[in-house]
């Protein structure tokens, strides 16, 4: 799979020298490296997945197998039921224990935990974060168009915070990244997989005004109709009570999460995370979120427009679907690396950017360090990220000599 590139628009720049690509893949190689060894380390010590009596630690993925196995016993409405679905949550890690991690996405997805339920609890863990991990690094080389792209998608952060949780990123990477890539060339398979996107619908709302406005109605046209398959057979599949359950305890999910800050506001990576996080009020938080949902739209839609590659404009949507969304955590940030890759393709292509390494480097450091710090860095990588693709845009437009980094 690969996608069109228009070389003619890219800025001229110097190659990147081969010795700056020969000491990434060093880096990344470390990473991924220190990162096995730390996952390894935590299970051996008995503080991660499994504690030291053999009873096992809850992680996020414990909300998807208890909905999963509630699908199995027939009773799929109550992977909503708050009550029920933690208890069945402590019956998978045989242990009861206070947090409680909850199911907050649409019925098609209970398809996926019902399949993961199937098998034992611990070896659906890993059964899934191994899945979705070399999906995500798949599509990450493809994007790259070279097999170090698989290189940097296992050595970027966020892939060991997702990957230490169970969590849902990398499905949320892959999905989003297949989506921009095959866009040029294959926009009904494009379509497909913006469709399944919508089992995370917050991160689609830019995405109909993009499509629309730009004539990608094909695309546009294979999403709502995936979208609407997927709600036609979970319907059929589950009943309307299960429809009506996720649609009860949604004002239940805003009052717990983004009204009273359930999860903590520090751990949402978003402008609405931020300003509660720092006291100011909900009314704030919204007009704050709104406006740079506003502001981020106007300028993807000010690319899409210019006379720039396709990376830089893939690049440019993925950075403003996740600032659009209110809702963000940790390991959402593993869809950070879609416009990073479409940045670092463009630079291993045409060479970067002054102080562009520099900057991909340091938006990784701060996601890095999310899980350390009680402030949203990972919010703080985002914006960088789309700086550095404004940037971009900009030097493409303007085709002035650059330097690389």
């Amino acid at each position: 799979m690969s996608f069109a590139t228009d070389r003619s628009l890219s800025p001229p720049v110097l190659a990147a020298p081969d010795r700056h690509r020969e000491l990434a893949k060093r880096i990344a190689f470390a990473l991924v490296v220190t990162y096995v060894a730390f996952l390894a380390a935590s299970l051996i010590n008995g503080v991660w997945l499994v504690d030291s009596d053999g009873k096992g630690i809850p992680a996020d993925f414990v909300n998807v197998w208890a909905a999963g196995r509630l699908v199995l016993d027939g009773q799929p409405a109550d992977a909503f039921d708050w009550v029920v679905h933690k208890t069945m949550e402590e019956a998978a890690l045989g242990r009861p224990f206070e947090k409680y991690f909850g199911w907050h996405y649409p019925p098609g997805f209970l398809f996926v935990a019902a399949a993961l339920a199937l098998l034992p609890y611990f070896a659906a863990f890993f059964v899934w974060t191994t899945v979705t991990l070399a999906a995500y690094a798949a599509v990450i080389r493809m994007i790259f168009a070279d097999r170090v792209g698989i290189l940097f998608a296992c050595a970027f952060p966020a892939v060991l915070w997702n990957f230490s949780a169970g969590q849902n990123g990398f499905l949320t990477a892959a999905l989003l990244g297949a989506a921009l890539g095959l866009l040029p060339k294959r926009p009904l398979l494009a379509g497909i997989f913006l469709g399944l996107l919508s089992y995370k619908p917050q991160f689609g709302l830019l995405f109909p005004l993009v499509l629309a406005l730009n004539g990608y109605w094909r695309t546009f046209s294979a999403a709502a109709i995936t979208t609407t398959a997927i709600v036609a057979v979970s319907f059929l599949a589950f009943g309307r009570e299960t429809w009506q359950a996720f649609f009860d305890y949604l004002p239940l999910t805003n009052e717990m999460v983004l009204v009273g800050g359930l999860a903590g506001f520090q751990k949402l990576q978003t402008i609405f995370g931020m300003v509660r996080w720092f006291d100011g009020d909900e009314w704030l938080a919204w007009t704050l979120q709104i406006s740079g949902t506003v502001a981020g739209t106007i300028i993807v839609l000010l690319i899409w427009r210019a006379r720039v590659a396709h990376e830089i404009k893939a690049a440019a949507l993925a950075c403003a679907a996740l600032i659009a969304t209110p809702y963000l955590y940790l390991y959402d940030l593993v869809a950070l690396a879609v416009p990073m890759a479409f940045l670092i393709r463009i630079g291993l292509r045409d060479g970067f950017l002054r102080y562009e390494v520099g900057g991909l480097a340091l938006a990784s450091a701060l996601v890095l360090v999310v899980p350390f710090v009680n402030v949203q860095t990972g919010l703080v990588a985002i914006l960088l990220v789309g700086a550095l693709v404004c940037r971009r845009a900009l030097a493409s437009i303007r085709t002035p000599a650059a330097v690389t980094a």
